[in-house]
């Protein structure tokens, strides 16, 4: 189980009125203003716009900052890392610092958007594809990597369980992936904040299409009950804002509000308009608000970052 931890420290020494500033494959659909992947159209709930891929290159520094500035935790044998599986790569980022740190290892990323630049390393390849569907690779991989995965899959489970099926005996798996329970540690983060109400209702809307918007407390217990050994899970907690007193939290939460800001609407449109029905005035009227809130100092809100490594067991001689 993850460690238990004091409560964040509030500076107190900030200026409580201040703000914080802000700033067919290929055929994609566009709704609301914003660009969705055309592949398994729908499955997907989040654009592959540009706004989309900056923010997500944005979250891949918050996710490794979060953690102690490290692209992964499982203690993987780096010299014996050949073959490594990025699951929904996103833009790409990290299998390309994977592949550009451990030239011995060949990378592939996949994502339903090809939204990944075309020159990368040699070592490095991307496709297209629905991790959901059957997996047809040549061989089993070494390592796999699944991160921010959030509201994207219908079946954790069965996912999991591919991915140990996936690995040579030896082979690790990391999951890392966001409880998106927005909460505060002080009380200053209340039912009465847009913040919340907002909040509470795009974990509903995920939920109601199947779609677990809160999967990292999660995974230890799907990844035990595939057959992993060795599991370990660590949380890490994400203050969204730069309030917290200790210096590398207050880094972690200015990077957290920068991407919170920058995802409000792509969060929202599809969830909101499409599974509660909301007009997209509605939404961004909704949206503007938990912004106004969130560039205040005065809500101490914060969310929680698992990461969860297991390994296949060693076939015995």
């Amino acid at each position: 189980m993850a460690e238990q931890e004091p409560h964040i420290e509030v500076d107190t020494a900030d200026d409580r009125d201040s703000v914080v500033e802000d700033d067919i494959i290929l055929d994609y659909p566009v709704e609301n203003g914003r660009r969705y992947h055309a592949f398994r159209a729908g499955v997907y709930c989040l654009p592959n716009d540009e706004l989309e891929l900056d923010r997500l290159d944005l979250t891949h520094a918050l996710m490794t900052k979060g953690i102690g500035e490290k692209l992964f935790l499982a203690p993987i044998d780096t010299d014996k890392m050949h073959r490594v599986l990025d699951i929904g790569t996103g833009t790409g980022i990290w299998s390309m610092a994977v592949g550009d740190e451990y030239p011995n290892a060949q990378i592939i990323g996949n994502d339903l958007s090809a939204t990944q630049p075309p020159w990368v390393c040699p070592n490095v390849k991307f496709e297209i594809d629905d991790v959901e569907a059957p997996w047809v690779y040549e061989a089993p991989f070494n390592y796999i990597f699944c991160r921010y995965m959030t509201c994207c899959i219908a079946d954790w489970p069965k996912l999991v369980e591919r991915v140990h099926e996936n690995l040579v005996p030896g082979g690790w798996a990391e999951f890392q992936d966001f409880d998106l329970q927005y909460y505060s540690e002080d009380g200053s983060l209340t039912k009465e904040h847009k913040t919340l109400q907002w909040i509470n209702l795009l974990l509903e809307a995920a939920r109601k299409i199947g779609r677990e918007p809160c999967p990292g407390p999660l995974f230890e217990g799907w990844v035990t009950d595939a057959g992993f050994e060795n599991v370990t899970h660590k949380k890490f907690r994400f203050p969204i804002g730069p309030w917290a007193k200790d210096g590398k939290l207050k880094e972690v939460g200015m990077f957290n509000l920068a991407q919170v800001l920058a995802g409000l609407e792509a969060f929202s449109l599809r969830l909101f308009c499409q599974v509660l029905g909301w007009d997209k005035d509605e939404v961004l009227l909704l949206t503007s608000q938990v912004r106004k809130e969130l560039k205040t100092l005065t809500i101490h809100a914060q969310f929680d970052f698992h990461v969860v490594y297991g390994q296949k067991k060693v076939d015995k001689p």
